[in-house]
């Protein structure tokens, strides 16, 4: 069972967000403040956070702070009239997966929420469970990364990023190799989303521990996995 959060100070736009997705089969809840959204997920377990950014009291930024301290499984999609480039990588920052600015199509909003589901889902049974390069372990249905055996609170786009370089070690991907692959088709990001990313999987992985920088940048090209010294590629 999916169950979904709609987090908004204004009824009207929960209850559109609401109409919305409920024909999808999803479990809906909804959250009038940042403070009974925060007292919600303590108690209750969430697949996606649609999460309004002005908000008085407790504001969207600091919901999405407090979420991703000790979730890294919840995908949160903000819902903003705010469409300024600096929003977006701060929202990115603070462990937000996707933005969707008002006023949005109902489509858009529901292959959106469908993207933050699918990055829990995965086709195959012969996919490795863990993929291990030196004190890095990448465990793909869990969705988790250790280093040393300690988890790393990665986001899903953070994760999905990580793992499709790792499983792809001699590639060299653009920025927008990258969006193809783990963004929703036809969205728009800025590029630097994808250098937003990297540097938040180098520096969270490298406080956790990490003995080598496990993305390399390919100047006037993008990224690669970099393996560390003495490992065959």
């Amino acid at each position: 069972m999916v169950r979904i959060l709609i987090v908004d100070d204004e009824q009207q736009m929960r209850q559109l967000v609401h109409v919305y997705l409920q024909n999808e089969g999803y479990t809906l809840d909804e959250a009038s403040s940042g403070e009974e959204a925060i007292q919600k997920m303590q108690n209750q377990s969430y697949n996606v956070l649609i999460l309004d950014i002005m908000m008085p009291g407790i504001d969207g930024w600091e919901v999405c702070r407090q979420v991703r301290k000790g979730n890294t499984e919840t995908g949160i999609l903000i819902l903003t009239a705010k469409t300024e480039v600096t929003d977006r990588v701060k929202g990115l920052n603070l462990g937000a997966d996707d933005y969707l600015i008002k006023p949005f199509a109902p489509e858009e909003l529901v292959a959106r929420v469908k993207a933050l589901l699918r990055r829990s889902t995965h086709d195959g049974d012969d996919k490795p469970q863990d993929l291990i390069i030196e004190e890095l372990c990448i465990n793909v249905e869990r969705h988790e990364v250790k280093v040393a055996n300690i988890p790393v609170e990665l986001t899903s786009k953070e994760f999905d990023i990580l793992l499709l370089m790792a499983n792809r070690p001699k590639r060299v991907f653009t920025r927008e190799h990258v969006m193809e692959q783990v963004w929703p088709v036809n969205e728009w990001h800025d590029p630097r989303t994808i250098d937003t990313h990297i540097k938040n999987i180098r520096t969270k992985l490298k406080n956790n521990g990490l003995s080598f920088n496990p993305i390399k940048t390919v100047w006037g090209v993008g990224y690669k996995f970099n393996f560390p010294d003495g490992i065959k590629r």
